[in-house]
């Protein structure tokens, strides 16, 4: 009886240090190795609890990553070992799953991460982060519109989605310079005043004017005050990434704005044409708008006067058929006063002058 309950007790002694050594692994599971041997195609690992060495190919390592006989580290178990053969491992898809659960973590935290941007696509720009793939869209870019000049650079960004079984990563520039914008907005205009004369790179481009970066902060250049001359759009003067040299011409400490002037760093025509010009006299002018009331003609650089369509001729006309943008015209100076930015312009008078 003793004899039979020793032989018992050994058996199961047997089978618990057995599985002890040899545990079953899953696809997907984080197991420790070994580096036991190096080839030309990967290393042979020595997995704890594994029943044969497991392989790991060279393209499961990491491309800034090398191994060496010896080194002791945690693996990604890519497929599981059977009688024939032993686990296939990786380093790379171990490197991913930390990422994304770093990722993961960034955006519960709400913490800024660092984006290389690769590549500008149809809607957005796609970045690299720990050798995953983001995307930022448009919308969250803060140039608002993706452009060349962003390649290659690398952006503060925070996390809004993150699912590694889509593996689908969306970030926003937008949210981690807003942030940024908070934490130094009071000290940066402290450090302004209007009438300073600053640097800027342009960062946004609207319809409405451009947006450029003064230390850190947004200020507004309106479409208005980029030229005296009359523009269509802010892009016929600026360009994204460009740097420009714009005038503070007001601070709004309250709503923590800056307006800014690209034009008031060179001289006022306005002030320029006076003097050079007198009322009664006939000048060529450039048509440059054509409107229901009347044509804006171009008299000098940056100078527009009005030509009323009450004074074009004695007949009812219609403007639209007598002038077109760009027609070179005779005028006559009816009223002229510089210091309001305003000229009147007459044809029907030359006659009579």
């Amino acid at each position: 009886m003793t004899a039979t309950l020793e032989k018992t007790n050994m058996d199961e002694f047997e089978r618990l240090l057995n599985e002890s050594f040899s545990k079953s692994y899953s696809v997907a599971d984080i197991v420790e190795g070994t580096v036991m041997k190096k080839d030309n195609d990967g290393y042979l690992v020595s997995v704890k609890g594994a029943k044969t060495e497991a392989y790991l190919p060279k393209k499961e390592l990491p491309s800034d990553e090398t191994l060496e006989v010896g080194d002791e580290k945690e693996f990604y178990v890519l497929k599981e070992e059977n009688d024939e053969d032993g686990m296939l491992l990786s380093l790379k898809r171990l490197a991913f799953a930390q990422a994304w659960a770093q990722l993961n973590d960034a955006k519960i935290q709400g913490d800024t991460i660092l984006a290389k941007v690769v590549s500008v696509v149809k809607g957005g720009v796609l970045v690299d982060v720990a050798d995953l793939k983001g995307f930022i869209p448009s919308s969250q870019l803060r140039t608002g519109t993706p452009f060349d000049g962003l390649i290659d650079t690398k952006i503060e960004v925070k996390v809004l989605e993150a699912d590694p079984k889509k593996n689908k990563l969306i970030l926003s520039q937008r949210l981690a310079v807003a942030e940024q914008r908070d934490q130094v907005v009071d000290n940066i205009l402290s450090t302004l005043e209007e009438g300073q004369v600053v640097k800027g790179e342009v960062v946004r481009i609207a319809d409405f004017g451009a947006f450029i970066d003064i230390n850190g902060i947004d200020g507004l250049l309106p479409i208005s005050e980029i030229s005296w001359q009359r523009i269509k759009h802010p892009s016929d003067v600026i360009s994204l990434g460009e740097t420009v040299e714009v005038k503070i011409i007001k601070i709004d400490n309250e709503l923590k704005r800056i307006s800014l002037s690209l034009k008031r760093m060179g001289e006022d025509p306005w002030q320029q044409i006076e003097g050079h010009f007198e009322e009664g006299q006939i000048i060529t002018g450039t048509v440059n708008k054509v409107t229901g009331f009347g044509a804006f003609i171009n008299i000098f650089p940056g100078v527009e006067a009005l030509l009323p369509v009450s004074e074009m001729s004695d007949e009812n006309i219609n403007p639209f058929n007598e002038f077109k943008v760009g027609d070179s015209v005779e005028v006559l100076i009816k009223k002229f006063t510089p210091q309001e930015h305003r000229i009147a312009l007459s044809v029907k008078d030359i006659k009579k002058a």
